[in-house]
């Protein structure tokens, strides 16, 4: 196990909301990036379900069950998590993480997550863990919570979200190659001052507030509970 994956966005919507789109597994897989589809193969609670990652030349598959409660002070709730895969071209072996929804002063809720997992792929997985896999990680669990949080307060579709990302960073990345291909065909000052004002302008112009981005949540829990793993997950049982 390394460092803990903790992600959290304010979500200015009802908990309830929250609350279903992230517990029922056709929605949650709508909207988060690790999952391609979530299939419950018992009623619970706790629930058992199988997932799948569909990756480019190939498809990951695992198990896990999970918990959910909301009996905390002020209407929070919980929901606790673990995982496991004997997929051996999985990026991550088994692991668990709890969510954590928090009611704020506002009407809207604090949705927060904290996962962690063994590395897959072997001794190469353990090097990679730390510099690439949970990086990576991070960034999708965060770039999803805003997906969620787009869904839940402006009722954007994810499919909807997720092309509006596509083009936008489609965009601004062939407006960086079309200034780069141009200083190499053609190097003079005037086509190289193009070259720097597109670059400019495809990292330093707004992204529109519909387009989902990882920065908008926060990477390091603000306080000790929020960091904190609720008490069940360390009852709940192994998935089978």
């Amino acid at each position: 196990m390394g460092k803990q994956i903790y992600v959290e966005i304010l979500v200015r919507a009802p908990l309830d909301t929250v609350w279903n789109l992230t517990q029922q597994p056709d929605l949650h897989s709508r909207w988060d990036l690790r999952f391609s589809s979530i299939v419950p193969l018992t009623d619970g609670p706790p629930q058992e379900f199988r997932y799948e990652f569909r990756l480019p030349l190939h498809t990951v598959h695992g198990t896990g069950v999970s918990l959910g409660g909301r009996t905390g002070a002020g209407g929070a709730a919980t929901s606790v998590l673990k995982f496991s895969t004997k997929d051996p071209l999985s990026p991550i072996g088994p692991g668990a993480g709890y969510w954590r929804y928090v009611p704020a002063n506002d009407g809207g809720t604090r949705f927060i997550t904290g996962y962690d997992f063994a590395p897959g792929w072997g001794r190469i997985g353990t090097w990679l863990d730390k510099p690439l896999i949970r990086p990576l990680l991070g960034w999708a669990t965060a770039w999803s919570f805003d997906r969620l949080r787009l869904w839940a307060e402006e009722e954007l579709d994810p499919r909807c979200t997720r092309n509006r990302w596509l083009l936008d960073g489609g965009t601004r990345l062939g407006a960086v190659a079309t200034g780069v291909i141009l200083v190499f065909r053609r190097p003079r000052p005037a086509t190289v001052l193009t070259a720097f004002a597109a670059a400019a302008a495809a990292s330093l112009i707004p992204r529109h507030p519909s387009i989902p981005r990882a920065d908008r949540c926060l990477r390091n829990p603000p306080d000790r509970r929020a960091g904190q793993a609720p008490s069940s997950l360390a009852s709940l049982a192994e998935p089978a």
